[in-house]
């Protein structure tokens, strides 16, 4: 089975979120407002993986929050169960079948990933070269290319529809292609704190990075 952590914070660190679109539709013009102005979001999510010869290694549902700066929760729960969970200093990424937990710190899993476009913290144009806006499926689409080449990812694109963040589609450096549909959405809701704090379960193994 094709796992989050072979993506790891891929789409983990990919996630949704509301906010107003300018009078005429502009998907920059929504990122850089969501990034400005979005402080929590709370959503369902459907992740679907493809490899370059776009056949489909991975497809599962769960829900997500975050809080920025640097906090997030991603717990996958269909077909299988894991959890990503940053405190906001390190990021715990557990295997419940493998019962297995890899901590990284925060650092070296945001920098240019999709995590920094959702809660990350600085200016968004300090990681991310925003190269085209574009209508598409009855979606209005931001893309941007990662300014770091080792970041793992070639291009991210997120799809607004109204005043919603959609969808969030990325290319990874392997040629396979995630993408994340969103439901349920909330904007700034308030979270309580101990949502972002791995509690680690008995007998399970920690390996750090």
């Amino acid at each position: 089975m094709y796992k989050i952590k072979t993506i790891v914070l891929a789409c983990v660190l990919t996630l949704p979120l509301t906010l107003p679109l300018a009078a005429q539709a502009d998907g920059t013009a929504s990122l850089k407002k969501f990034y400005d102005e979005t402080h929590a979001v709370s959503a369902s999510f459907h992740q679907i993986v493809t490899d370059k010869k776009g056949q489909k290694i991975q497809d599962v549902y769960g829900e997500m929050q975050l809080k920025r700066p640097n906090k997030f929760r991603w717990d996958y729960k269909k077909p299988f169960e894991q959890q990503i969970i940053s405190d906001g200093k390190q990021v715990w990424l557990y295997d419940t079948e493998l019962a297995q937990v890899t901590v990284r710190e925060l650092s070296k899993a945001l920098g240019s990933s999709p995590a920094a476009l959702l809660a990350g913290e600085g200016g968004l144009d300090n990681n991310f070269k925003l190269v085209n806006a574009y209508r598409k499926d009855n979606l209005d689409w931001v893309s941007t290319n990662p300014k770091d080449l080792e970041s793992g990812f070639n291009k991210i694109s997120l799809g607004f529809k109204g005043d919603t963040l959609q969808e969030m589609d990325m290319v990874d450096s392997f040629g396979h292609q995630t993408k994340i549909v969103f439901s349920n959405v909330v904007h700034n809701p308030v979270i309580k704190p101990g949502t972002f704090l791995f509690k680690l379960p008995k007998g399970v193994d920690v390996v750090g990075e």
